[in-house]
């Protein structure tokens, strides 16, 4: 299947086009960059497989949870993309992104994903390896460091994401494991987005929604003011 994925949910900036079998990938850390980085990342890849956003077969993206501006650029970009071409869109988990590239690189049966939500929270959810791709076990949550070491569930998960060494309670859990993935890969949301497109699951441009997990933004006064 020939599909375009986006994601720009954490610090890492990242493009992943699979057509003909083939993969073409851009990927950057590049905090408060996205904006800037994304559409001509987009455009190398398309210009290095030669081919158009209309022999696609469909669209997809990171949808997060993670930053919220990072959420809502991937989110435009994708629907202005759906509109003009009218392909299927998916949203992909941030979370699972990491959790199926852990997989893909070490073939473990679980993984513990954190990402770093502020306010004393993490972005939090295990997964399961069935058959080569990530299951989300549970439910996808926004809770304290605290109540996340309780949520483990095999005390030999694998880690990924920025959470883990965020917390001091969390970074306790690291004298045993080390965290494998830290930032998201739209070349991992590919799996995830296939499955989702075979399954019906995509949606038109209109419908396309991201995935904040919690409503409240949090905003960092500068000094002084």
């Amino acid at each position: 299947m020939n599909i375009l994925t986006i994601d720009t949910a954490t610090e890492a900036c990242s493009v992943a086009l699979q057509y003909d079998n083939t993969l073409f990938t851009r990927y950057e850390v590049c905090p408060q960059q996205h904006s800037q980085k994304i559409l001509p990342m987009i455009d190398a890849v398309m210009k290095e497989a030669g081919v158009s956003i209309g022999q696609l077969d469909g669209l997809a993206f990171g949808r997060g949870p993670g930053s919220f501006t990072g959420v809502r650029i991937a989110t435009g970009i994708i629907q202005g993309l759906a509109f003009g071409s009218d392909l299927p869109v998916v949203g992909v988990s941030t979370l699972a992104a990491m959790a199926q590239q852990v997989i893909d690189s070490t073939a473990v049966s679980n993984v513990a994903v954190a990402i770093d939500a502020r306010m004393n929270e993490v972005y939090f959810a295990q997964y399961s390896n069935c058959d080569g791709v990530a299951s989300l076990d549970g439910e996808e949550v926004v809770i304290s460091p605290d109540a996340a070491v309780l949520k483990l569930e095999s005390p030999s998960a694998a880690f990924a994401g920025t959470g883990w060494a965020a917390y001091p309670v969390l970074a306790e859990q690291l004298q045993e494991h080390k965290v494998n993935v830290t930032y998201p890969y739209a070349r991992f949301m590919l799996p995830l987005a296939e499955s989702g497109l075979a399954k019906g699951q995509g949606q038109p441009a209109h419908a396309v929604t991201p995935e904040y997990l919690r409503n409240t933004v949090t905003w960092k006064k500068l000094p002084g003011r």
